[in-house]
């Protein structure tokens, strides 16, 4: 099974599957609110129980992800 040309995610925006980003965000918490600073100018605030949320979602991803295969051996 290949992989689309890009996805759609829930917010309607393309997204390219083809090189996926290899560089973690960084959490930090500040005045009760966590802010996840990605790479190329991603940034979020979230209250701690979206983060929560968030993490836990992450978390299934990665591991579902990993069972699926090297993301560096899907074609680009």
């Amino acid at each position: 099974m290949g992989l689309s040309e890009f996805w759609e995610n829930n917010m309607g925006q393309k997204i390219s599957p083809s090189e996926p980003e290899e560089e973690a965000g960084v959490a930090t918490a500040e005045q009760g609110v966590v802010l996840l600073d990605g790479p190329n100018g991603v940034a979020i605030a979230m209250t701690p129980q979206a983060a929560e949320e968030t993490g836990r979602r992450l978390v299934a991803a990665a591991q579902e992800a990993a069972s699926q295969g090297n993301a560096e051996a899907h074609p680009s």
